[in-house]
C-alpha cells in the first residue's frame, strides 16, 4: 500500500507542475477573460486519461502501480476541478454570463469527448 502511495504522490507533484506550468503559459499567451489556461490543461487531462484507460483495456500492459501514478496522481494532479468552479464563480461575480455558459458547457461537452477520443485512439493503435 505504501508503494501505491508514493506512486500516487509521484505523479500528483509531477502532475500539479505540469498544469501549473502548462496553464500559466497559455494563459498569458492568451489574454481573455476567459480562462482558457484551465480549460485546456483540462481538455488535455481528458484526453489522457481516456489513453490510458484504453491501453489498460488492452491487458496487463502496465501494472497497478503504474496505472495509479498515471490517473489518479499524473491526471488527478494535472486537471483540476476546483480552479474549474472557482474560475466560473468570478466570471458569475463579474457578470461575464456569456464566458460562463460557453466554459461550463464546453468544458463538460469537450471533456468527455476528449476522455472518448482519447480511448478510441487507444482501439486504432
Amino acid at each position: 500500500m505504501f508503494k501505491i502511495i508514493l506512486f500516487v504522490g509521484s505523479g500528483s507533484f509531477l502532475g500539479g507542475v505540469a498544469r501549473f506550468l502548462t496553464s500559466r503559459y497559455i494563459q498569458n499567451t492568451l489574454i481573455s477573460a476567459f480562462p482558457y489556461g484551465t480549460f485546456l490543461v483540462n481538455m488535455i487531462g481528458c484526453l489522457l486519461i481516456g489513453i490510458f484507460f484504453g491501453i489498460f483495456e488492452k491487458g496487463n500492459l502496465i501494472n497497478t502501480e503504474w496505472k495509479m501514478f498515471l490517473t489518479v496522481g499524473f491526471c488527478g494532479g494535472f486537471t483540476t476541478f476546483s480552479a474549474f468552479a472557482n474560475e466560473s464563480l468570478v466570471m458569475l461575480k463579474d457578470g461575464n454570463f456569456f464566458y460562463l455558459a460557453l466554459y461550463s458547457g464546453f468544458s463538460v461537452f469537450l471533456g468527455i469527448l476528449a476522455t472518448y477520443l482519447g480511448n478510441m485512439i487507444t482501439k486504432l493503435i
